[in-house]
């Protein structure tokens, strides 16, 4: 439970930093998908809290990593929609979760377009429209699509299958890993293996300019430092793009 001090700052921050739109990101033990039942129940109240705590702190989105499937994927993406589902159903209405594309490793659910749209239409029509998606470029770069070469037949396949009003949110990063090789290893922007120009596009694509956007880049051992770099570098790529997108955080 957060003490109402501890809200009231955040909130008052929040405004005083000028950040419109912040989005919270749930722990990385919980597995919703696991067919382990007492880590699935310890799960999901984690996640309720996480839920919880957004709505006090008006914070509109948890951004969440599908779970690991451990024996079977068809089993496993039926148990996480259903443990997102009841977890919602339990939660204010006014906090939804945005599914976080996965690099794929191991039985990690949540690699292709298809097996997120899966996961949400897993879920009952009350909850579905609080679930929307996030997706990351060094993900999509790792699980195998062309971030690099065709970033703009990447968003149209992504629209195809699931429909890009539903993504909610960007987490732009580069990639320390060859395209496929299913590697989570993030580089700074333009100095990796996607490079400068996929990040240009996004910067100036139009239908990205009110997009929340985060970097989960290098931190070195100047994190400040290396954060205001990468963020100069975004903004100077997004210098053809139409001005007065939000500024964005994330908690």
């Amino acid at each position: 439970m957060l003490a109402e001090a501890d809200v009231a700052q955040f909130r008052a921050e929040l405004a005083t930093a000028g950040i419109r739109v912040a989005v919270s990101h749930d722990s990385y033990l919980i597995n919703l998908a696991t067919p382990d039942e007492r880590l699935r129940t310890r799960s999901a109240r984690a996640f309720a809290g996480e839920l919880t705590r957004c709505h006090a702190l008006g914070i509109p989105w948890v951004v969440s990593h599908p779970g690991n499937y451990i024996d079977d994927r068809d089993a496993g993406l039926e148990r996480n929609a259903r443990g997102y589902a009841a977890c919602l159903a339990a939660a204010p209405d006014d906090v939804g979760v945005l599914i976080e594309g996965t690099a794929g490793a191991g039985t990690a659910l949540g690699s292709t377009f298809e097996e997120l749209k899966a996961l949400r239409d897993a879920m009952p029509a009350a909850v579905r429209a609080r679930v929307g998606f996030c997706l990351d470029t060094a993900h999509l770069h790792a699980a195998g699509y062309d971030v690099a070469g065709a970033i703009d037949t990447v968003w149209d396949q992504f629209d195809r299958t699931v429909g890009l009003p539903l993504l909610k949110c960007l987490h732009l990063n580069d990639s320390k890993g060859a395209r496929g090789s299913r590697l989570d290893r993030h580089q700074w922007i333009g100095e990796g293996e996607i490079g400068p120009e996929p990040f240009r596009r996004i910067m100036r694509d139009a239908r990205f300019a009110a997009m929340i956007k985060i970097i989960e880049t290098p931190k070195g051992d100047d994190p400040v430092r290396n954060d205001r770099r990468m963020l100069r570098r975004l903004r100077a790529y997004a210098r053809a793009n139409r001005r007065g997108a939000p500024t964005v955080g994330e908690a």
